[in-house]
């Protein structure tokens, strides 16, 4: 292994409803601007938070609104998303399928588990955080080849956390990790894109496993615990 692995912390026992919503027309650019009908669309899923924390089941809700999605086909273009933890996985068909779930009418992207864990993602509330999308070949471990290619994340980009999920049922995704960024969006992804170790290792491990990489990059809206 060229670059060292991190250290994993222990998963997170939750389960993950991961939800996206679409208030704007899909756009070709990769910037997502604070527009009035995105403002307006994320007040209302802040408003409706409060229901969803009441259930017994529901530990806590994060909204967030999109700031830089690359143009990647197949990536979601959402303008806004969401992240439920249930109180256990158990409960992830129950809360999906909820009244107060069901009334977003967003698209349900995942619904699953936290399988490895770097840091803490939710440490801080401030800075840009990644949902990255993995499509993986039909019988491929994404999960382990995500864990192969960390330690080049941790060493050269200065990412100190992650939280990779791992859908349980339907899923377009085979893992979807989310990260707190040490830098914005366009710094951190071109950042990475600029480093020639970047495609000689990353990129031609995923490519190698046929595993591909769909970013999406938010900032935090609303955060219910």
């Amino acid at each position: 292994m060229p670059y060292p692995l991190p250290q994993f912390a222990e998963p997170e026992p939750y389960g993950f409803i991961y939800i996206g919503f679409q208030a704007e027309p899909a756009q070709r650019s990769p910037v997502h601007t604070r527009t009035p009908r995105r403002q307006r669309a994320a007040a209302q899923l802040v408003q409706a938070v409060p229901a969803l924390v009441r259930r017994e089941d529901v530990v806590s809700v994060r909204i967030f609104r999109a700031v830089f999605i690359p143009p990647l086909p197949g990536a979601p273009r959402h303008d806004l998303a969401m992240l439920i933890r249930t109180t256990r996985v158990d409960q992830l068909e129950t809360v999906r399928t909820c009244d107060e779930v069901s009334a977003f009418a967003g698209e349900q992207i995942l619904a699953g588990v936290n399988v490895a864990r770097i840091g803490d993602t939710e440490a801080r509330a401030d800075g840009a955080f990644l949902f990255n999308h993995f499509t993986a070949a039909p019988g491929t471990d994404a999960e382990a080849v995500w864990r192969s290619v960390t330690g080049w994340y941790t060493t050269k980009t200065g990412v100190d956390n992650s939280t990779a999920l791992r859908p349980i049922g339907p899923s377009p995704f085979a893992l979807v990790n989310y990260a707190r960024l040490p830098a914005g969006p366009i710094r951190f992804l071109s950042g990475q894109l600029a480093r020639p170790s970047f495609h000689r290792f990353v990129r031609a491990t995923l490519d190698a496993h046929g595993v591909h990489a769909l970013p999406a990059v938010h900032r935090l809206v609303h955060a219910s615990a």
